[in-house]
């Protein structure tokens, strides 16, 4: 046999030995089996038309709690929320309502429910998220998007956000932003030519501002508490123990405070702040936090419910029952909080047409104004009796003015 032939006898014998290649387009499942024994193990035809099937079938998640009724909500509809969304769209406008998926949207931008269309656009709320929709920080309940380095300002945004509010007209308005530590002043000079731009074109809407920490810098808070807001608002989020692990590590509790506080020094009248209930959190924890709020003199608070806003977010430890809202409720109300505003749904923002009259008492300095104020900080009790000493005097005024004719 020649050199070739044998060569080629051997390169047929090497082909027949080889198993052949099988191109294949799919992974196979590593769960194939798992699934099949699932299969097999389960109900089998004879036992669903026997009727012998589970009563209950539990789909999802069941380690973690259940959300309850009282926290679900219904799909947002309305004229007033239409008109908000379509002004916000047309200028470019974020909100917080939608970025952070507040499950109150439909409630807040839809108005006052039984009211006509003109007391349904005054009693709804937007809370505008100013510079953006992009934040420099990361706290581990919030679903804001997140980056070092967020797209520049928009120069337009205080004239457009003026125009819009302008065109909705609402009795109040709240004005937030995204953290922008990248920023040199943190935005707080864009944050107050906005409230003087609203304050120009509808001076007659009152005007509240939530705003971050300014990275701990009093010079950058006393710019927004000096551009003629009405109430200024800084949420604490959660009680000091649990604030390293809910919030951002450049946000501390007690820089929070010093926020507040130095608002309040300014000369604002109304400095207000969040709390958020089941991130871990325990009674005494929250007590304290309400009497730190106390020392420095802050007039509002709210309580409300954490949700988690994705799976990549914080777990909720519990969810925290009605009843017990309407105990810190009445807790704060005796600590002094001007007004407390305290439930599962509530959120900073949430419906604040409701606090809105208790606000504009506190901004006027007329004599009614100031003894509801004193019943409010000293209990209803004695608010009953102040109502009645109103009306007696009413009454006394208008037998001197009849007395007149």
């Amino acid at each position: 046999m020649s050199l070739h032939a044998l060569k080629h006898t051997i390169h047929k014998q090497a082909r027949r030995s080889v198993a052949p290649h099988i191109r294949s387009l799919a992974t196979p499942s590593s769960s194939k089996g798992t699934f099949s024994q699932s299969l097999a193990g389960g109900p089998s035809l004879d036992d669903f038309i026997a009727d012998n099937v589970p009563d209950r079938v539990v789909l999802g998640n069941t380690k973690g709690p259940r959300l309850p009724s009282h926290l679900k909500t219904t799909i947002p509809t309305g004229s007033s929320y239409s008109s908000i969304k379509k002004d916000l769209r047309g200028l470019g406008l974020h909100t917080v309502c939608e970025e952070a998926r507040c499950p109150n949207i439909g409630d807040c931008w839809g108005g006052k429910e039984g009211a006509t269309e003109e007391e349904g656009r005054r009693a709804a709320t937007a809370t505008i998220m100013l510079m953006g929709d992009t934040c420099t920080r990361g706290c581990r309940f919030c679903s804001v998007k997140t980056s070092r380095a967020p797209p520049p300002l928009d120069p337009h945004e205080p004239e457009n956000t003026a125009e819009a509010i302008s065109r909705w007209g609402l009795g109040y308005i709240v004005l937030t932003s995204v953290d922008r530590d990248d920023l040199a002043d943190g935005g707080a000079h864009h944050f107050a030519e906005t409230i003087r731009k609203i304050k120009q074109k509808a001076p007659q809407v009152l005007v509240e501002a939530l705003t971050g920490d300014f990275a701990g810098s009093l010079a950058l808070v006393s710019v927004v508490a000096k551009s003629g807001l009405d109430v200024y608002a800084h949420n604490v989020e959660t009680v000091e123990a649990m604030t390293p692990f809910v919030r951002d590590r450049r946000a501390t509790f007690r820089q929070s405070l010093k926020v507040l506080a130095h608002a309040k020094a300014e000369g604002v009248r109304v400095t207000k702040t969040s709390i958020m209930l089941g991130v871990g959190e325990n009674e005494e924890q929250i007590l304290d936090a309400l009497r730190e709020l106390r020392k420095v003199d802050v007039d509002v608070v709210t309580f409300g419910q954490y949700m988690r806003p994705t799976k990549r977010h914080m777990k909720v430890d519990r969810y925290v029952e009605p009843a017990e809202f309407e105990r810190w409720k009445t807790i704060a109300e005796d600590m002094g909080f001007l007004y407390v505003a305290s439930g599962p749904l509530v959120r900073s923002s949430y419906k604040v047409w409701n606090s809105a009259h208790y606000i504009k008492i506190l901004l006027t300095e007329e004599q009614a104004g100031e003894f509801y104020i004193e019943n409010v900080l000293r209990g209803k009790g004695t608010e009953k009796r102040t109502k009645k000493l109103l009306a007696h005097e009413d009454s006394s005024t208008a037998g001197i003015d009849n007395s007149m004719k």
